[in-house]
C-alpha cells in the first residue's frame, strides 16, 4: 500500500531521509501551478517533478525561440517554434512517470487566473511580466492559495512567500505595474537560483520543515554573491488583501 500511494520509494530516498515518509505522502498528495515555464519556470518545474509533488500543471502561451535556450532548460534545437507549455509536460512526463502532469497553452490574466488557480494547492511565479504575477497574486488571495513570487533581472533575483492571512501580498510590497521590458537581460544559471529556492520554499511548505520566507523579501545578488532579506510588512490600505487578515 505505501508503495502504491508514494510510487518507487528508491527514486525519493535521500529527501525521505529529511522529510519523512509522511513529508512524501504530503508532496504526492498536492497539486502545483507553474505559472510560466520560461528561465524559472523550467527548472522548478523540473524539481517539482523530481521532489515527487503528485500533479504539476505547466501555463504558458509562448512557443520556444533560439534565444531561450541559454536558460530553459527543457528544451532543445529541435523544440524550436513549439508550444513551451506541451514540450515541457512531456519531458517532465519522462523524467517521472509516477505523477501527473498537464501543460496548458494560455496566457495567464484576470480573466482566467482563478479558474486555473482552483485547480491546485500553490502557485508558483515563473511569469516574466508584473501584470500576470498581479493576476496571480488577486486570485491567490481570493482563493487562499500560497503563491511564491520569483523574479530575476541580469544578475540578480528575488523571491517571496504569499501567504494569504499570514503576511503581505505582493501588491503590498509592489503596489503599482513596474514598466514592461520587452527583452530581460539575464544570465542563465540566475533564474535556476531563482526557482530553485522557490521549490525548496514550496516543499518546506508542503512537508512542514523549516520556516517560509513569510513577511520577508529575499534578494539575490549574482555580481557579489551575496544574499539580503528586507522584512516586508501587510498594508492596511493594500487594495487586494488589506482587508483579509
Amino acid at each position: 500500500m505505501e508503495r502504491e500511494i508514494l510510487g518507487d520509494l528508491e527514486r525519493y530516498d535521500r529527501q525521505i531521509r529529511i522529510i519523512g515518509i509522511q513529508g512524501q505522502a504530503k508532496l504526492s498528495k498536492t497539486s502545483v501551478l507553474v505559472a510560466g515555464v520560461g528561465g524559472l519556470g523550467c527548472v522548478a518545474s523540473t524539481y517539482l517533478a523530481a521532489a515527487g509533488v503528485g500533479k504539476i500543471i505547466l501555463v504558458d502561451k509562448g512557443r520556444i525561440e533560439k534565444s531561450n535556450l541559454n536558460r530553459q532548460i527543457l528544451y532543445s534545437e529541435k523544440d524550436i517554434e513549439k508550444f513551451k507549455a506541451q514540450v515541457a509536460a512531456e519531458k517532465l512526463r519522462k523524467l517521472n512517470s509516477e505523477i501527473e502532469i498537464e501543460g496548458i497553452v494560455a496566457e495567464i490574466n484576470d480573466k482566467n487566473a482563478m479558474e486555473l488557480i482552483k485547480k491546485v494547492d500553490i502557485v508558483i511565479d515563473g511569469m516574466d511580466n508584473y501584470r500576470g504575477r498581479f493576476s496571480l497574486n488577486r486570485a491567490c488571495i481570493k482563493l487562499n492559495k500560497i503563491f511564491i513570487h520569483g523574479a530575476v533581472h541580469g544578475l540578480f533575483g528575488q523571491l517571496m512567500v504569499i501567504a494569504p492571512n499570514k503576511g503581505p501580498c505582493l501588491q503590498c510590497v509592489i503596489p503599482k505595474e513596474p514598466p514592461q521590458i520587452d527583452i530581460i537581460p539575464i544570465i542563465g544559471v540566475i533564474p535556476a537560483i531563482i526557482a530553485s529556492l522557490e521549490v525548496l520554499e514550496a516543499i518546506k511548505i508542503i512537508t512542514g520543515i523549516g520556516e517560509p520566507t513569510i513577511g520577508k523579501m529575499i534578494f539575490f545578488d549574482g555580481e557579489t554573491m551575496k544574499i539580503h532579506e528586507i522584512k516586508v510588512s501587510k498594508k492596511d490600505d493594500c487594495p487586494i488583501c488589506g482587508k483579509i487578515g
